[in-house]
């Protein structure tokens, strides 16, 4: 699920684009279904697909951080997902990206988000075009426009790519120098398009933080979540089953 999820409960504490508050969501799933039920951030899965079966494959610590609707990271640290406190790490799309995002109410998206992610990425391509003159297609834009565009050499379309390179740079440099973690791996639907982000970001870390950190595109894409799904069942299940093929 997205937002903050006590896995261990099974509640979903917080999940902005649901509008769902304290859920336990495992519970109404195990009742309906009569089976034993896990609940996990989608992010979290998606680090833990990552960690199993994709880009950070071996890797001992991990922080795959997903652009999509949302953005958020999931954490890998000794070979174990990281939760922290309030089982709540890795919710970087609440870091604010400047001065000016602070001193503000979030109380649905964070701050990061509102400029960086799909949702962001697509309101400020909306800003520009009724900025300039440039007509607003009738069926709206979408974040997979402004990156066509950005490919076709449009400059206002690069210019919102520009910005959000700059703002994924900060939360990178935040990560990377927070968790030194061996990869960080970008996926979620921004991923698609991470050939126009992962050097420009490179580039402007190169000299801000001590070490420039291993940023990969997710391989697994929308997999990576059952992916890490499949990584959590296995993980937290002691029986173990043999399956075998019907000739």
């Amino acid at each position: 699920m997205p937002g903050i999820t006590l896995g261990p409960e099974g509640i979903i504490a917080w999940a902005p684009s649901l509008g769902w508050r304290d859920l336990p969501l495992g519970q109404i799933l195990s009742e309906r279904f009569h089976e034993p039920v896990f609940v996990e951030n989608d992010v979290n899965l998606a680090a833990l697909g990552e960690w199993g079966f994709g880009a950070g494959r071996g890797a001992q610590s991990l922080v795959c951080i997903t652009v999509g609707t949302g953005i958020g990271a999931g954490i890998i640290i000794d070979g174990a997902l990281h939760r922290s406190h309030n089982q709540a790490a890795g919710e970087i799309g609440y870091l604010p990206p400047g001065l000016e995002f602070l001193g503000r109410c979030y109380d649905q998206f964070g701050a990061l988000e509102s400029q960086a992610s799909e949702l962001g990425i697509a309101e400020r391509g909306r800003q520009i075009l009724e900025k300039e003159g440039i007509p607003v297609p009738a069926e709206g834009l979408s974040a997979e426009d402004v990156f066509a565009a950005a490919r076709s050499g449009e400059s206002w379309a690069q210019q919102v790519i520009g910005e959000t390179a700059e703002y994924l740079s900060l939360a990178i440099a935040s990560v990377s120098t927070l968790l030194d973690p061996e990869i960080i791996v970008l996926g979620g639907g921004v991923a698609r398009s991470a050939d126009l982000l992962i050097e420009p970001i490179l580039q402007r870390l190169e000299g801000v933080v001590p070490s420039l950190p291993c940023l990969a595109a997710s391989p697994l894409g929308r997999r990576a979540a059952a992916m890490g799904a499949i990584m959590l069942v296995l993980n937290a299940t002691t029986e173990r089953y043999v399956v075998r093929r019907l000739s």
